[in-house]
Formats: structure tokens, C-alpha cells, sequence
């Protein structure tokens, strides 16, 4: 998990954290958004490229800008970070179509022994429910917290 990344701000509440891919492509500000849900102790994670004139995220848009790896480390760091300053909160996280999602697993899965030793993270499987992540699975969604 020690993997080159961008250096990131935030607010006093440690919700939005942003930050700028820089590649080929050109400088492109990136924001994560973590947003209370109906359940108290859970935060959506959202992440994409920040709109400034609406002060919004794009979750679409494909940057390619030849720092994938740097900006999902990046945005592992924020959740780093956020979770130390919420200690008891479960994060959700869902890519915004399945080959994002898909693209998330094999984040994790990559680094899977690094994550375990400080976090729970489970997966979700369509008519099973939530499970302890495991390699080779595939899973619509994922929830993590700190050990």
C-alpha cells in the first residue's frame, strides 16, 4: 500500500477531499465526496473528476489520463485518513458502472494481505449478501472499516 500518490486537501470535517491528476491528458481535478447515509455509522464513498462550476462530481467520465494506479492510491489514502478521523464508521463503495467496480476489486485484491492487517472489508454478492472480501470473487459493492 505504499504506492506513489497525490498529495490531497480537505476540511475540517474530512468528508471531501480533493486533488489533481496530473498526466497527458493535462491537470485533472479529482474530488471524494464520503456522505452520511440513513445508517449513522455508514458513509458513501463517491469519487470522480470535480466539476468547480457546480461544485459536483463526474463519476462517468474516463480521464485516461495514465495515473490510474496514483489516483486509486490516492483515493485509498483519503479513506485512510477519513477513517482515523471517524473511527467507527463502514464506508460503501461501488464503482459507477460494473467495470469500475470491477477495476476496485482488483485494486483491493492486489493489495489484499496489506489491507487486512489494519481493515475489515467485506463484498457483496447478489442473493448471498455481504461476505468477508475474497480473491477471485465477484462482487457488486464493497464495505470497509478500521480493525
Amino acid at each position: 500500500m505504499k504506492q506513489p500518490k497525490y498529495r490531497y486537501t480537505t476540511g475540517l470535517s474530512s468528508l471531501v477531499y480533493k486533488f489533481t491528476s496530473i498526466g497527458p491528458k493535462g491537470n485533472v481535478k479529482k474530488i471524494v465526496i464520503y456522505s452520511p447515509t440513513q445508517s449513522p455509522s455508514i458513509y458513501n464513498l463517491a469519487f470522480g473528476n470535480y466539476i468547480e462550476c457546480d461544485d459536483d462530481l463526474d463519476d462517468l467520465t474516463v480521464s485516461d489520463n495514465g495515473d490510474t494506479q496514483k489516483v486509486l492510491a490516492t483515493v485509498v489514502s483519503t479513506l485512510q485518513f477519513f477513517l482515523k478521523k471517524h473511527p467507527k464508521a463502514w464506508v460503501f463503495a461501488k464503482g459507477s458502472t460494473k467495470s469500475r467496480t470491477r477495476l476496485y476489486r482488483m485494486g483491493i485484491s492486489r493489495s489484499l494481505a496489506a489491507i487486512l492487517k489494519n481493515f475489515v472489508i467485506l463484498g457483496y454478492v447478489e442473493m448471498e449478501g455481504w461476505e468477508s472480501f475474497a480473491l477471485n470473487r465477484d462482487y457488486e459493492s464493497f464495505m470497509i472499516t478500521q480493525k
